[in-house]
């Protein structure tokens, strides 16, 4: 592995080679061929990824002694769990405990997030010929744009993840942006990010649950979220909330991930794909689209406009996640990706390398792949229903 690791420095540097290897130039031609390939360099960063994926988990468990670490991250996921309907949990029970849930949540699959999916933790519509970390960064360009955002402005990003959009939108537009966020262990890892790309004077993190924000009123020019209200177990409270730390005037942009109109809460497959979303991405329950709309004019927004952006990608939001379609940009998602790395987790777990736990949090991740898959194919759910929201300068508008 450490060879490996070596060897990707070496093609990741453009070609500098560190000491450890010999002179690039004395390799044999055929060699040289292929470790300049697209090919050699995604095998060798799934290698490589695969000691920061355990690196994440080395750091969630520290704060337990280190005899206890095993048991930790397995007491996490057998509590997160619980939560959920395959293990009798309550739809109630998850909205009533949703900050505990999710924080578990979190804990567990933050690492797995950032191996799989880089800084920004959502989907994208996505054009043809375009990468999926291109088109992250086009949908981050355009929630900005939406905002009309400016130099000086200041905005908030709700349920923040580690702040990979947060970094993207400030160095786009030149703004400060603040992260809201109720994860320790994200806001210690997003103000890391945050001292490496240069925006820690400009953008911070606050700790703090998106049902009670800890901002006077009228704070913010411009509020968005990306795929976190889900996440919350009344979409109503946390837009009421958004709305009054908003300026009179100012708009409100989110993508949710919310059921169609084709899900019929009558059919057993649909629900069963509702599930394993819900249990494999920590949530208490996923709103429809109807259900958004009525809760954003509840809080009091008017609706500029509104769309299911993944209705017109040309490239099906999902295909990251289907494992029938084989890439090497994408291998750690195809069926082999996942099979290897299923069992280098169940490998790194046995040996105590990785805690205990590690595999039943893989499963889980890949039941929400699978839900996610199947919801899109079915088009009853949707992880990009668009709304572009305006506060009222005043209440009679």
């Amino acid at each position: 592995m450490g060879e490996s690791m070596n060897l990707w420095l070496w093609v990741d540097s453009g070609g500098e080679s560190p000491s450890i290897l010999p002179s690039p130039s004395s390799h044999p031609p055929r060699f040289r061929d292929f470790i300049s390939s697209a090919r050699c360099r995604h095998l060798l960063s799934f290698s490589s990824t695969l000691v920061f994926l355990f690196s994440k988990f080395e750091r969630f468990v520290a704060r337990s002694e280190k005899t206890e670490k095993h048991v930790h991250v397995l007491s996490a996921v057998e509590k997160y769990e619980k939560y959920h309907v395959f293990y009798g949990g309550e739809e109630e029970e998850r909205k009533a405990n949703y900050a505990d849930m999710v924080n578990k949540y979190y804990d567990l699959v933050t690492g797995f997030y950032e191996f799989g999916w880089g800084e920004s933790f959502h989907f994208a519509a996505r054009w043809k010929g375009e990468s999926l970390r291109e088109s992250i960064k086009r949908h981050e360009h355009f929630l900005a744009s939406q905002l009309g955002l400016k130099p000086g402005h200041k905005v908030l990003d709700v349920g923040c993840g580690i702040g990979g959009p947060l970094r993207e939108i400030a160095r786009f537009s030149c703004t400060s942006v603040t992260g809201l966020n109720n994860n320790e262990y994200q806001i210690t890892r997003g103000k890391e990010l945050n001292r490496i790309a240069g925006v820690d004077k400009t953008c911070d993190f606050v700790k703090a649950d998106f049902m009670k924000m800890p901002f006077p009123d009228n704070t913010f020019d411009a509020v968005y979220a990306i795929e976190a209200i889900c996440h919350a177990p009344d979409a109503y409270g946390c837009y009421k909330e958004i709305y009054r730390v908003l300026k009179p005037g100012q708009c409100f942009t989110s993508d949710e991930w919310c059921m169609t109109d084709a899900f019929d809460p009558n059919n057993a497959e649909h629900q069963k794909i509702k599930a394993n979303i819900e249990i494999g991405d920590g949530l208490p329950d996923i709103m429809s689209t109807r259900r958004c709309q009525e809760a954003l004019k509840q809080a009091g927004f008017e609706i500029i406009w509104e769309k299911d952006l993944a209705t017109d990608s040309p490239v099906p939001w999902y295909l990251p996640l289907d494992k029938t379609h084989f890439s090497w940009s994408n291998f750690r998602v195809t069926a082999p990706g996942r099979f290897l790395l299923r069992n280098m987790v169940r490998a790194l777990e046995f040996v105590r390398i990785a805690p205990k736990g590690s595999l039943r949090v893989q499963t889980f991740l890949e039941k929400a792949a699978e839900g996610l898959l199947e919801g899109g194919k079915k088009e009853i759910f949707t992880p990009m229903y668009f709304f572009l929201a305006r506060k009222p300068i005043s209440d009679s508008q």
